[in-house]
């Protein structure tokens, strides 16, 4: 078990709960692998019913008390925590990558626009304004108030293990929500320097909890509670449609990130080789396990057998390996269940008929590692056409005409991210409008900065992370009429 790694703890109500496997604790705990080798690194400590109550009751007491500081106020512990990130990024970037396995080139930059997004959002608090309407009558006022939802309960995932709890403390804390929030039990120790940040930057005991556990059973039972008022969870579509149902009960909010499969449309008019370069480094980077990963790419038949010869050849280039080493350029898959997704997806795909451009097959030796794949020639019914791959691979297949591309666009239930490359100012007018996706990047992969709104549509979700309307999602609106 490795001592360059973490000592794992719970957060409960701002106390650092005692590790997991000690004789006096009892806890339930599992193992945190390091996915570049396949070994041990860390003990993780399990959530108890107890611990799970005790950070309720910690978010209803702290509640008043959070709300009740002004904006600036909590906006200055979150500035505070941003440069304490800045100043550890390089210790935050290790371990990201020693748990996650992304490279350490990834983590860094990861690490630092994490903390720039506690920052904004230490600045956007000061601005939940009300308004006043025109007035009805000598001596009446109407009053509309933005206030906050109240105590939210948040599931973050692995693959961006310091961005995703950043983006869900941020706003939470941000609009004066108490906060608990189960991070990825593959990823712990990422969250755990997010919430040391904030804890020595000020922030008051049982404003936020991090707790782990079994996923079903933690959210169970913290929906089950009247405290909580708001569920944020970024995940798959299946596990977001269970937590819904959940929060139905309660008539809780949701703001739900869900699963994607991400089409490019690269017509006959652009730069091959530098639409390429741009499309090799987002497809593959952190291995593809990214929710708005480049995957279905659609190219002009004009251009077509140049792109998938030049995607195959940059595929190969790459150097994979761990994050650790400055010279590696995309790491292993997060966790072994993924080898064997990868394995399944592309069995049927060959089965299918797809033709194998580069890569497709697991890297032999210790760790979790997969080639860069390159597929063409996919029909849809293969699965990968229809299921998420979540790693690295490109499936790219012929089009000629723009309505039977934008229908194959749009042929999936899920509209989170979509791309497309042309220099004609027409095209990009109709793909803007007719493309069904929340995040839309044209002649870029550059759709998540901290004050754009991130989220999908359709089976990929609704409400926003990030930007002005992060913020709003954990606020109430309230109308007050007086005479």
């Amino acid at each position: 078990m490795s001592q360059q790694y973490a000592d794992l703890k719970l957060l409960i109500g701002g106390e650092w709960t005692s590790k997991a496997g000690s004789e006096r604790d009892g806890r339930e705990h599992e193992p945190v692998m390091n996915p570049a080798t396949g070994e041990c690194i860390g003990v993780l400590p399990h959530a108890s019913k107890a611990d799970l109550d005790r950070a309720l009751d910690a978010a209803e007491q702290a509640y008043p008390v959070w709300r009740g500081m002004s904006p600036q106020d909590r906006g200055k512990i979150l500035k505070r925590a941003a440069d304490l990130m800045h100043e550890r990024a390089e210790h935050i970037a290790r371990i990201a990558t020693i748990e996650e396995g992304k490279t350490i080139h990834e983590t860094r930059l990861e690490t630092h626009g994490s903390a720039d997004i506690l920052e904004w959002y230490a600045e956007e608090g000061r601005r939940a304004y009300g308004r006043v309407l025109p007035q009805r009558a000598p001596g009446m006022r109407m009053t509309v108030l933005r206030e906050p939802v109240g105590p939210v309960a948040a599931f973050a995932p692995w693959n961006f293990p310091v961005g995703n709890p950043c983006r869900k403390l941020g706003a939470a804390l941000a609009a004066g929500c108490p906060c608990i929030m189960k991070p990825a039990e593959h990823t712990p120790a990422s969250a755990l320097e997010v919430a040391r940040a904030l804890m020595d930057a000020g922030l008051p005991k049982g404003v936020m909890s991090i707790v782990f556990g079994v996923p079903s059973q933690v959210s169970t039972h913290l929906l089950a509670s009247p405290v909580i008022r708001k569920i944020s969870f970024t995940g798959s579509t299946r596990v977001g449609k269970q937590l819904m149902k959940l929060a139905a009960d309660g008539m809780k909010r949701t703001t739900m990130e869900l699963g994607g499969h991400a089409p490019v449309i690269v017509f006959d008019d652009v730069d091959v080789n530098h639409v390429l370069d741009l499309s090799a480094a987002s497809k593959f980077r952190n291995a593809g396990q990214v929710c708005v990963s480049p995957t279905r790419y659609y190219v002009h038949e004009k251009i077509y057998k140049q792109f998938v010869s030049g995607f195959a050849e940059r595929a190969g280039s790459l150097t994979v390996g761990d994050g650790l080493v400055e010279n590696n350029r995309m790491g292993p898959l997060a966790h072994s269940l993924r080898l064997n997704w990868m394995e399944e997806m592309l069995s049927d795909a060959k089965k299918h008929g797809a033709h194998f451009d580069a890569g497709g097959s697991r890297i032999p030796g210790p760790g979790y590692f997969w080639e860069p794949t390159v597929l063409s020639e996919v029909p849809d019914e293969a699965r990968i056409m229809n299921e998420e791959p979540f790693g690295p691979i490109a499936i790219v297949n012929p089009f000629s005409d723009f309505d039977a591309v934008i229908k194959q666009a749009n042929r999936l239930p899920y509209g989170l991210a979509a791309y497309a490359f042309t220099q004609n100012n027409r095209t990009v007018n109709l793909l803007g409008e007719q493309i069904e996706a929340g995040l839309i990047g044209i002649n870029s992969y550059l759709i998540s900065v901290r004050d754009s709104p991130f989220g999908g549509i359709k089976e990929s979700g609704h409400g926003s992370e990030e930007g002005m309307e992060g913020l709003e999602a954990c606020l109430v609106t309230k109308f007050v009429s007086e005479s």
